[in-house]
């Protein structure tokens, strides 16, 4: 049996994995032995690191990746198709307020979760703040109903 440090690690390491995150890492960690509280607490914060990572590298790596002609062509091409739905998302936006972000990251579902809400809102140019607020609390919201999964206490309910 792994010492709780170790799964703490590995729980905080698997929630960066993108698409994953914490859907995987707390079921995992928890039945290895580590304490739900836990598994919890290092998958938001892993969550959240990530979510402000992401903010601060993207621009970063945009500007580098857009050297290559296949990512320049293929930014283009995602450009295009969002400009074709952004005035509909920013009143989505402006109705909902960030509310709809939080609902977004909230999911806890493959492919929706810290990562993609990031890149939305770098995509739509919103505010990186008010995002990263938004983001880490659907992130919390998403890693409580993950985490209460992983104990039964949702399936209780429903069962």
């Amino acid at each position: 049996m792994a010492s709780t440090l170790h799964l703490i690690v590995l729980n905080f390491f698997l929630s960066l994995i993108p698409i994953v995150e914490a859907k995987f890492a707390i079921p995992f960690t928890i039945s290895r032995g580590l304490h739900p509280a836990l598994a919890f607490l290092s998958s938001l914060l892993a969550g959240i690191f990530g979510a402000i990572i992401l903010f601060l590298f993207l621009d970063f790596i945009h500007a580098r990746l857009l050297k290559y002609s296949f990512y320049k062509r293929s930014f283009n091409y995602a450009i295009v198709l969002i400009r074709k739905k952004e005035a509909r998302i920013k009143d989505k936006m402006n109705k909902y307020g960030y509310l709809a972000l939080i609902v977004y990251v909230a999911i806890p579902l493959p492919i929706v979760g810290v990562y993609s809400g990031c890149i939305i809102a770098w995509l739509l140019n919103l505010p990186r703040r008010k995002s990263i607020l938004a983001i880490s609390i659907g992130a919390a919201i998403s890693t409580l109903l993950v985490t209460l999964a992983s104990v039964g206490i949702i399936s209780a309910f429903f069962a």
